[in-house]
């Protein structure tokens, strides 16, 4: 080989070895703005500590007909951990009473409980279950928890207008190896690092639901909130909506209806 063919050579290795090295900078740098964002998320999103509100739940079916339920919600933070939910039924009469309570955690497996009053016992969510539809609708029990950011891989791809705002697209790939789907791709809007739309992928990596919010309000001065939350399945052609009301935050709340126990006299 002469001494020009190696120097040909040596060029093109570098300038592969360079490719390498800066494909590998662009996705390290890539995961940590997608980690940097989902951080900035949960910790404008922290230090409420409880709140109550009031939920409709419109479930609705291929033929557009619509079927309503009324459900309280409360929410308690837990420091260095993940928050407490309570979910309580109110109407209709068939399903008046029922209630579903989540201890979200950081990184070990959320612990998830259900009432049922027509039978009086209360039933564990396993892990394995947690991908099935919460009472009909098109959220499962894994949607119902308040993403930890530990739960998580992180990759951002793009920023892109959004309506009136402009959002960062993230790709999030869970860590549990129960969860129903293989990756999410998430729109913050850059300002408030509120989530606008969610796009989710089933275990086949198909596009299986997308989930948006409206009508986002500030609380104390400090908490968004969005009033409306529409979830599609793009595979059964069904849809939920969520209509949010009655908010209030720091009240006076009752560790104990978080419990298993408090599930039975919550109603």
């Amino acid at each position: 080989m002469s001494s020009t063919t190696r120097n040909v050579v040596f060029l093109i290795l570098v300038i592969f070895g360079m490719s390498d090295a800066w494909s590998e900078a662009e996705a390290q740098s890539a995961s940590e703005k997608g980690l940097e964002i989902a951080r900035a998320a949960h910790n404008n999103d922290t230090g409420f500590g409880n709140l109550r509100a009031d939920m409709t739940m419109i479930l609705r079916d291929r033929r557009g007909q619509e079927n309503k339920r009324s459900i309280r919600i409360q929410v308690l933070e837990v420091p260095n951990d993940g928050d407490k939910v309570l979910f309580v039924f109110d109407n209709p009469r068939d399903v008046k009473g029922t209630a579903f309570l989540t201890h979200g955690h950081r990184i070990k497996p959320d612990d998830q409980w259900l009432y049922l009053p027509a039978l009086k016992r209360v039933k564990r969510i396993s892990s394995s279950n947690r991908s099935g539809s919460f009472m009909g609708s098109e959220f499962s029990y894994q949607d119902l928890n308040y993403p930890e950011v530990e739960k998580y891989s992180y990759t951002w791809l793009k920023d892109e207008k959004c309506g009136e705002l402009i959002c960062s697209v993230t790709e999030w790939v869970p860590v549990e190896k129960g969860s129903g789907y293989t990756r999410q791709l998430v729109w913050h809007d850059t300002k408030e690092y509120r989530i606008i739309k969610v796009e989710y992928f089933d275990r086949r990596n198909s596009h299986l639901k997308t989930l948006t919010y409206e009508g986002y309000n500030q609380y104390l001065g400090e908490f968004w909130r969005a009033d409306k939350q529409f979830m599609v399945n793009h595979v059964t052609g069904k849809s939920t909506d969520l209509i949010w009301s009655n908010f209030e935050f720091k009240t006076d709340m009752n560790e104990r209806d978080f419990s298993q126990a408090g599930l039975r006299r919550v109603r």
